[in-house]
């Protein structure tokens, strides 16, 4: 029950296989296959999925049908917050305009609603399929208890996190930041990270997947350079993960579980007699013994994938749109990026008046920053983009969405302080590693 489940999840969610010269997971294979399956039908589902999720949100919320309010997974899933509510109508409005290119162009052009209704909301359709179907292999069966408690004494003293999250990390690192998300999510919910945790671990170690990062580098001319440029992203993000969790808002969220509970700290106290690895197989085999039947297993996968396809992928819609309209029709983010100017320039790296335009346009899209960098002529400015580009982490597209969307306990405004603060701790390390190679 422990071993034989488990190791299907860590095939499914944790283990690099290369598909067309690509390294990435099973899961990321499947939802990909599926895409392709689905074609252009894939566009028409998500919209009647966003669609269908706002109409039934507007129906609970007005009428308030007993069929839901007193069904426990149907009115968590459809009775949320006034907020949420409306969040999931704007999506719908978005994805309608968009589907039929009606309306204003600013909101459903390729480089805004067309980009994330027709590029990332059917990916991430297929991911939340399997990847929540498949979550209960890696989360229920006793993986996560047995490498908690030997990574507890590399996690807790250097990034104060449980042992467990490292799973997430690799997962989103051979993967998808989503998957990270999605695991960070679940286990908030289950009491098995505090809200500072799983605030941490959603905006820290949801981090880009090397084929992503493979793409970045290629897009900016710099394939050649493509071992330094991930050895320093690395770096950065280690040093990152050390330093801005130590920071507000991070510092500032509360080390409660989600019934109100502190954590104690005996969580992780290791017996007396016991050593590191015989005390995590006795939790692993008493987690893996809390499951009954198969019955559960399959349905807590489907309920995982629903939440995400119906509270997630709407939510995706509206913020990433908005986000993308902001970037691409206003000056704002020029405007943001004007004072990174002097720390450009203190830092020597050639074209700062043209890299400062890029170092906070990626908080609405990871991609941006690489397309506006292509036309600059210095290679060590491409490379710091980048660089920065990947290491920055939250965009509002996907993961900063993503995580709004999520039970993980983070708001718009401290993603924001989040993403400008690991770009003020990345950049001089980036940089200095920049000077180093070329």
């Amino acid at each position: 029950m422990f071993l034989l489940p488990s190791l299907i999840g860590v095939f499914l969610f944790m283990t690099p296989v290369s598909v067309n010269g690509s390294l990435t997971i099973p899961v990321a294979v499947l939802a990909k296959g599926l895409l392709g399956q689905l074609d252009s039908f894939g566009v028409t589902l998500v919209t009647t999925v966003i669609v269908f999720s706002a109409v039934m949100t507007l129906v609970t919320k007005l009428i308030k049908p007993g069929v839901i309010v007193n069904h426990p997974f149907m009115n968590s899933l459809f009775n949320v917050t006034p907020a949420w509510a409306v969040t999931r109508i704007v999506g719908a409005v978005f994805v309608v305009l968009t589907f039929f290119a009606v309306g204003p162009e600013a909101i459903h052009s390729g480089n805004t609603g067309g980009l994330v209704l027709n590029d990332l909301a059917p990916l991430l359709f297929c991911v939340f399929l399997f990847a929540g179907l498949f979550l209960p292999l890696l989360v229920n069966f006793g993986l996560l208890e047995m490498v908690g408690t030997t990574m507890t004494k590399l996690m807790r003293p250097v990034f104060n996190l449980p042992g467990r999250s490292a799973v997430d990390c690799f997962a989103s690192w051979v993967g998808d930041g989503s998957v990270g998300v999605l695991m960070t999510s679940k286990q908030y919910e289950q009491g098995h990270y505090t809200e500072r945790e799983a605030a941490v671990i959603g905006t820290t170690f949801s981090i880009v997947s090397i084929t992503f990062s493979l793409v970045v580098i290629g897009t900016v001319g710099l394939e050649a350079y493509f071992l330094p440029f991930f050895g320093t992203v690395c770096l950065a993000g280690i040093v990152v993960a050390i330093v801005v969790p130590r920071l507000p808002p991070l510092s500032n969220k509360k080390d409660l579980f989600v019934n109100g509970k502190a954590r104690t700290g005996d969580e992780e106290v290791i017996p007396a007699g016991e050593t590191t690895l015989s005390y995590g197989y006795k939790l692993a085999l008493a987690r893996a013994s809390q499951v009954k039947n198969a019955g559960d297993v399959v349905r807590e996968g489907v309920h995982n994938a629903t939440d995400m396809i119906l509270g997630v992928l709407p939510v995706v819609m509206a913020i990433g749109t908005a986000g993308l309209m902001v970037a691409e029709y206003t000056p704002l983010f020029s405007i943001l990026g004007t004072p990174f100017v002097p720390l450009l320039e203190l830092l020597q790296i050639p074209d700062a008046a043209a890299a400062s335009q890029t170092m906070v346009v990626g908080f609405a899209d990871m991609f941006l920053p690489a397309i506006l960098a292509e036309g600059i002529n210095s290679e060590m400015t491409r490379f710091v983009i980048a660089a920065l580009s990947v290491t920055q982490l939250i965009y509002m597209s996907e993961i900063g969405a993503l995580l709004l969307g999520s039970k993980v306990p983070v708001k718009l405004w401290e993603l924001f302080l989040i993403f400008l603060l690991r770009t003020l701790v990345a950049l001089p390390v980036i940089a200095g590693m920049a000077h180093l190679i070329f």
